[in-house]
This record gives C-alpha cells, structure tokens and sequence, in this order.
C-alpha cells in the first residue's frame, strides 16, 4: 500500500520552497557617489610611506511594503599623508530586499546584517574603481562585521535611552 501524502501536500517530510525563509534582493543601485582628489597632480607624486587611511560604514533601512525593505550602505573614506588629503568618498550603496517567511523578532536583524552583507561586495567594488580612477591604486576594503555593527548600534539605542546595557 502507497503512503498517502499528508494535507499539506508535502508527506510531512520538508518544508514546502515557499515556507522556507528567504530574502530576495530586487534591486540594488548607487543613491550617491562621491570622490575627491583635492590635492592633485601633486598627491598623485611618488610618496614616502603609506597613507592613513579612514573608513567610516553606517547601515539605514526603512520599510518601503509589508515586506519590502529599502537597505542603504554607506562607506565613507580618506586617506591622509602628513595631514595632506590624498583622496575622500563617500558611497551610499542601497538595495530594495523582500523579507518571506522570517519570523517577526529577526525581520530587524535579518534587513541591518544580511542585506548590507550582501551589498557590501558590490559597494566595495565601487569605491575600489574610483579609487583606481583617481590615480590612485584600488583601494579593497577589509570584509565588515555587521553582527558586530549591529551589536554596536543596538548597544548605542540602549544607552541613548538610558536603559541598562545587557551583557
């Protein structure tokens, strides 16, 4: 005799594709890119030592539909040599994500972690490219902790509010 499926249609073996969680990247595009070279040609002369170099990463979102979430990455950089700029950016990076199937407490840490996760490629990319076209060589930006980012803000929300850190 044939095992006869389940009602849900599934043999109760695996979640059906379409309960499974997912975030499903439906756009991505530069809102705005800046670069500065305010020092050339002169910066662009053989130097002694490195640059120091300064980035800054900062992750917005708002809620476009129900489940739609415009995610916004922001890196913005200089490289300095004796206080002399070299060159800035600044790159605001965005994409629009569905969110299916997560459930409510980690729709927040889903859109602010894994979507600039998966910009942050892209985005890095992008500032390499200006740098290169700067006269620079291409600048890549070590892989970012946005657990990290997120546990920092969070930890920053708590004491703005003047609520006790939890450890």
């Amino acid at each position: 005799m044939a095992d006869s499926p389940a009602p849900n249609g599934n043999g109760g073996a695996q979640p059906q594709a379409d309960d499974a969680p997912a975030i499903n990247a439906l756009a991505q595009y530069t809102k705005d890119l800046s670069f500065e070279n305010p020092n050339a040609p002169r910066s662009l002369q053989p130097q002694e030592g490195g640059p120091q170099i300064n980035i800054q990463v900062n992750v917005n979102a708002q809620q476009l539909a129900e489940a739609d979430f415009e995610v916004e990455l922001t890196l913005e950089g200089s490289a300095k040599l004796n206080n002399d700029v070299l060159f800035a950016f600044d790159l605001k990076y965005a994409g629009i994500f569905r969110m299916r199937n997560i459930p409510q407490d980690q729709v927040h840490p889903a859109v602010m972690i894994e979507c600039p996760r998966l910009l942050f490629p892209f985005a890095r990319q992008i500032v390499a490219e200006a740098v290169r076209n700067g006269g620079f060589p291409p600048l890549y930006i070590d892989p970012i902790d946005f657990v990290g980012l997120y546990r920092q803000k969070a930890m920053e929300a708590q004491g703005a509010q003047g609520q006790p850190l939890a450890s």
